[in-house]
């Protein structure tokens, strides 16, 4: 059985704010200071969830270091106020660094959703094949 500590559960709790706020901050036309906000939480819960170290090794592995410095870089323009650049550059990194994360996670709404329309969507998104040959 996995353990939780108490440091996940505040991250958890950080983490989900932070996307709150950042949801929050572009459906308000990108208000920068929601944004900003909703991206230090956001950072912050993760370290928290997952810890420092492992933060760090996961934003500044070399493969991933042009995704990271899009959405790091992203974050940073967001901070000085450049709400619209700054987002856009952070979805492009978001997508640079989770890129491998994609098929599976298509997979895994594909297999908890039972709706024949969707389910075809999500199988071709995660490129898995349901034939039986």
């Amino acid at each position: 059985m996995v353990t939780i500590t108490e440091f996940q559960k505040i991250g958890v709790g950080l983490t989900g704010f932070g996307l709150f706020f950042l949801l929050f901050g572009v459906l308000l036309y990108f208000d920068s200071v929601l944004l900003a906000f909703g991206n230090v939480l956001f950072l912050t819960g993760l370290a928290f969830v997952i810890g420092l170290q492992r933060t760090a090794t996961f934003f500044f592995q070399r493969q991933k270091l042009r995704g990271s410095s899009f959405f790091l870089g992203g974050v940073a323009l967001v901070l000085m106020r450049w709400p619209v650049v700054g987002m856009v550059m952070e979805t492009y990194g978001f997508v640079l660094l989770f890129r491998s994360f994609f098929p599976v996670a298509f997979q895994f709404l594909g297999s908890l959703v039972n709706i024949p329309f969707l389910s075809t969507i999500l199988s071709k998104l995660s490129g898995s094949s349901s034939s039986m040959v």
